[in-house]
């Protein structure tokens, strides 16, 4: 290919060369092998061209052939996965509580642990390590439910950035919850909380980290609430996240709370929730009508496989999403999801799409490589953040995973040299952190950490 390049008057930090594994629109998985790949001070990618044109790109942009460096035969450079859908208040018990439908386990587990995060201490120490372990496992990108604590959730924002994730960060706004009456808020407080957390996170101008507006779900929100969130989102041009259609108990809820709206999707759509700047988790059994506004709206979904099966809320057929062309990312959906490492959402998502293939034959699975797009370039789209990240192309950030097949301790054995795909779907599915050697968030290095870990 001929090498692209943007115009920069910005020196160039860093320079690779080697294989170079991404998604676009058109391809699921394209592979760039005998790449140069230059990023700026901006932290943009600069030029991404063939090692025959390294002469002519040193000279165009001022590098000098030393300052390359080369990856070896089984390291790749992926884009930073996005997770689109993971509660951060959760993390503290992750990969256990996993024996109750959704609205059991959210008035058991879930409600006591976060009505804690009036504590800030607690918050910090809950904070400052999903951060670090979401970056380590690659999530370069993160889409954070916070709790209704305004204070504690602008912590979240200032640990997401202090280690350099990209982050939505969203207080959660509740005034309806008849299963722990004191982890609640009024309508009024919400709003005015709301208000102030965006406000002091958008005054921070951290350049990476924003609010997100959030309203828990239609069953935590009086119908009013909802109505203000969505003026709030609206005049402030806000992401919007929630949950919609995760299991059977709840959608059957919302229609007795709603009973004027023909659908769960129409009782967001309604109070002007259903943005292009809006994901929603789950959406698992949402009918081809909702599917289609999500469309008109330019909605996305988060596909939160691990959750679904934990909790046995179901199974959402990806396939029927992707064919009603609704945006979709993947998500972890700690601790509903056990597991906070992208790659676990990305064999749940695989093994979903099995599962639907076992009950139904003609069912189309998902290849890997799709799934691959899902958590990369297609969780940028569904955050609607693809104009600055998902893949590598000039003038993008460089949100970047360098991945080393043969790293030392890592869980997989190569037996013999392999081609580039192949070294893909081994890591996807038998890979971890161990083997996510760099992370790269707008071209800062964030992993290793440069600070000690606590």
């Amino acid at each position: 290919m001929a090498y692209a390049h943007r115009s920069t008057s910005q020196a160039i930090s860093y320079v690779y060369r080697g294989t170079f594994i991404h998604s676009t629109q058109k391809a699921a998985v394209q592979i760039l092998e005998d790449t140069l790949l230059g990023v700026d001070a901006e932290g943009k990618i600069a030029f991404i061209g063939k090692g025959d044109e390294l002469e002519k790109l040193s000279k165009t942009f001022g590098f000098s052939l030393s300052e390359v460096t080369q990856l070896k035969q089984h390291e790749f450079f992926m884009p930073g996965m996005v997770d689109t859908h993971i509660h951060a208040s959760q993390y503290s018990y992750a990969g256990t509580a996993l024996d109750m439908p959704l609205l059991q386990w959210l008035n058991t587990y879930t409600f006591p642990v976060e009505s804690r995060f009036k504590d800030l201490d607690f918050a910090n120490r809950v904070y400052t390590q999903v951060v670090k372990r979401t970056l380590r496992n690659g999530t370069t990108t993160a889409c954070y439910f916070a709790t209704i604590h305004s204070d504690a959730s602008l912590l979240l924002g200032q640990i997401a950035n202090d280690f350099g994730q990209r982050a939505l960060v969203g207080k959660v706004c509740m005034d309806r919850n008849d299963g722990v009456k004191h982890y609640k808020e009024t309508i009024q407080e919400s709003q005015e909380e709301t208000c102030r957390f965006i406000a002091e996170l958008l005054n921070k101008k951290y350049p990476l980290v924003k609010p997100i507006v959030t309203p828990r779900f239609a069953i935590s929100c009086t119908g009013a609430l909802l109505g203000q969130l969505g003026e709030i989102a609206k005049n402030n041009n806000l992401h919007i996240q929630s949950h919609i259609s995760e299991n059977v108990e709840e959608v059957k809820f919302v229609k007795e709370l709603f009973p004027e709206s023909e659908s769960y999707t129409e009782v967001y759509h309604k109070h002007n929730l259903l943005t292009d700047k809006t994901v929603m988790a789950h959406g698992c059994y949402l009918t081809d009508k909702e599917l289609d506004r999500f469309r008109e709206t330019g909605a996305s979904l988060s596909h939160c496989p691990s959750s679904n099966i934990a909790l046995c809320s179901g199974l959402l057929d990806v396939r029927n999403v992707l064919n009603h062309k609704v945006k979709l990312g993947l998500g972890t959906d700690v601790a509903g999801g056990y597991s906070a490492s992208m790659l676990d959402a990305v064999r749940r998502a695989l093994d979903t799409s099995k599962v639907l293939t076992v009950q139904d034959p003609t069912h189309k699975t998902l290849t890997f490589e799709e799934v691959f797009r899902l958590a990369t370039l297609g969780g940028s789209q569904a955050l609607s953040l693809d104009d600055q990240t998902g893949n590598f192309e000039v003038g993008k950030d460089f949100d970047a995973l360098r991945v080393d097949l043969a790293a030392r301790d890592a869980p997989i054995d190569l037996i013999q040299c392999e081609e580039p795909k192949i070294l893909l779907e081994k890591f996807l599915n038998l890979g971890d952190d161990r083997n996510i050697v760099e992370v790269f968030v707008a071209g800062r290095m964030v992993v290793p950490f440069t600070k000690p870990v606590e």
